[in-house]
């Protein structure tokens, strides 16, 4: 019998960070967000029938290959790991150790201050929205169920964004690639809460772009006035937020050489990040393959405007820059905000790592 409040269907699941067992002690969790699944809040895999629907939860485990799929058990019992009663299978199979049991409170299969367990399965679907919850005799419907959302996503799904044409004329374009070849790119990073601070992480396996700081403040005001005229009241009509900020004065380039891309992440997720409202690309040029916006969370549809056009998107979407394969990519990736935004980024500024005051702007 339910006995622990619990998320209820329909319901956004609870984000959070925890150590995920042989893959990373501080995984993000809200990153999963485009595949169904499965939550297995076990408490420990030495209880009989823990084990027996873990059995019964692993009968096929290709179905989890996190493509479409994928699956966390949540222990509170390290000797599960090391007594082997669970095992790590990437893509797809990953084990959380909860020891604290923070991720088993926020789901309702702990309560603060009890040792009492109360395992069972919750099946996300890729909004990580609650689709389902079943007690462990029922884990045959949590897999009808996560092969259900499997074949959910469809090419034709839509992403709540904004494509607007002509931002920027040619010249304008072709001036920012000019500039990026003369100077050369700086390898960029992305930003990650560490100790507190929001720091710039460099990662290849997560992100490969080099850009170029414009510094020319004459440009910079022509740039930010074409944004003001073109994208501004196109916002405020499609979103009703009056875009009053600019953040970002870059131009990026992902180059097919180095399969430039940047893998699933969300643009506001830091203290030193939380004041972004929106994230706009502006494609500069169109003479290359790949390196298209992606937002898993509403689908495999891709995104890429055209030179000079842009795509407006929340900075909480997840979403993802799809490796180039063909000659470069260049981009010109403001960050919009409002003056209530820009009190909230004052204030954050004492939560900015070495060297990352600089690069925001």
């Amino acid at each position: 019998m339910d006995s622990i409040p619990k998320p209820i269907v329909g319901s956004a699941a609870p984000w959070f960070k925890a150590h995920v067992l042989d893959v990373n002690p501080q995984y993000t969790f809200h990153t999963v967000a485009g595949r169904a699944v499965l939550l297995f809040f076990m408490g420990s895999a030495a209880r009989d029938r823990v084990r027996a629907a873990h059995a019964q939860l692993m009968t096929d485990p290709e179905r989890f290959d996190d493509a479409r799929s994928c699956f966390f058990g949540v222990t509170v019992d390290a000797e599960d790991h090391t007594a082997e009663r669970i095992k790590t299978r990437i893509p797809g199979i990953r084990y959380i150790l909860d020891s604290d049991r923070a991720v088993s409170e926020a789901y309702g299969a702990s309560l603060s201050g009890s040792d009492h367990y109360e395992p069972y399965i919750m099946v996300l679907d890729r909004q990580l929205r609650v689709a389902g919850r079943y007690h462990l005799p029922d884990a045959d419907k949590a897999l009808a169920l996560i092969d259900r959302l499997a074949e959910e996503v469809k090419p034709e799904d839509w992403a709540p964004v904004l494509s607007v044409p002509r931002v920027f004329d040619r010249a304008t374009c072709q001036r920012l690639i000019e500039l990026y070849d003369a100077e050369g790119g700086r390898d960029s990073g992305f930003m990650r809460e560490v100790d507190g601070k929001t720091v710039s992480v460099i990662d290849h396996g997560h992100k490969r772009r080099s850009d170029v700081t414009i510094r020319d403040q004459a440009f910079c005001r022509a740039l930010s006035a074409r944004v003001n005229h073109c994208l501004r009241p196109v916002i405020q009509r499609a979103f009703n937020f009056d875009a009053t900020r600019m953040e970002r004065y870059i131009v990026a380039c992902y180059d097919a050489s180095v399969a430039g891309h940047f893998r699933a992440h969300r643009d506001n997720t830091t203290m030193g990040t939380a004041h972004r409202r929106f994230a706009v690309t502006i494609n500069l040029n169109d003479d290359f393959d790949g390196g298209e916006l992606r937002f898993p969370e509403f689908g495999t549809r891709t995104y890429r405007p055209a030179p000079g056009g842009a795509i407006v998107f929340g900075c909480g979407l997840l979403h993802e820059a799809t490796p180039v394969t063909r000659g470069r990519r260049y981009a010109f990736l403001p960050f919009l905000y409002d003056d209530e935004a820009a009190a909230q980024r004052e204030a954050n500024n004492q939560f900015l790592g070495e060297g990352v005051g600089a690069y925001r702007q």
